[in-house]
């Protein structure tokens, strides 16, 4: 299975902020998005995840029976700011969740399986949603993945807020789920894309570029990385 990006334009009134990006992405790698801030990281996952229309291009998931558009049911979308009603408990919530979906997934576990994998508490699991961290509603949103398997899955920042025991082990499950899904994640942190990805991507002047494979486990990495953005900084500004 690939994602096949080709030639996505999007403007915010006279800025262009992506000009003709494509890439492809294959299924069974975690992919790390990078760029600058404003590089228009967000705006790409807005327009793949159908939160924003796009205003040229179009967006294609390719299996072995063929090509198709990209669905809205297809992107499983974990937000930087997760959207979460606060007003449920979190086993509240994921039931209700699974009531409703109850006839487009597949239930093969009960619902405190699902919290077992992410190791979150019986007593967390029946707290309120507002009284949760960050990083706790980070992992009810990857919760809802597990349920879903979406095959594709973009994660805005996702491994920031959580602590050391919880990042390492949602790195794991990444690991593991890259098997059966195409993962996309954005982060700042370059140490974190050399140690999980296993391939970067640079969004900088509105397109999208790989880093050579070769530099990503370098001694070079971290400067041949700030190098490609600042030349690209710059090119943007001459």
């Amino acid at each position: 299975m690939r994602l096949v990006i080709d030639n996505i334009v999007k403007r915010f009134e006279d800025k262009e902020v992506l000009k003709g990006a494509g890439f492809t992405f294959e299924k069974g790698k975690i992919y790390g998005l990078l760029g600058r801030n404003g590089a228009g990281k967000t705006t790409l996952f807005n327009c793949l995840s159908g939160e924003m229309p796009m205003d040229s291009g179009e967006v294609l998931i390719e299996e072995n029976v063929g090509s198709r558009k990209l669905d809205e049911q297809d992107v499983g979308y974990v937000y930087s700011l997760p959207i979460l009603p606060e007003f449920l408990t979190g086993y509240e919530f994921v039931k209700f969740f699974m009531d409703i979906n109850r006839g487009n997934i597949q239930m093969d576990k009960r619902i405190d399986d699902y919290f077992d994998m992410m190791s979150m508490t019986m007593e967390d699991r029946h707290k309120l949603i507002k009284s949760y961290s960050h990083g706790m509603k980070n992992k009810l949103q990857m919760l809802l993945f597990l349920m879903t398997k979406p095959p594709v899955i973009l994660l805005d920042e996702p491994l920031t807020s959580f602590d050391v025991i919880v990042a390492l082990e949602m790195k794991n499950m990444l690991r593991e789920m890259k098997g059966d899904h195409i993962l996309i994640f954005s982060t700042h942190i370059l140490q974190l894309a050399s140690d999980l990805c296993d391939e970067l991507v640079v969004l900088n002047n509105g397109k999208l570029s790989a880093v050579p494979s070769e530099l990503l486990h370098s001694a070079e990495f971290e400067q041949s990385v700030i190098n490609l953005l600042k030349d690209e900084f710059h090119a943007e500004n001459i």
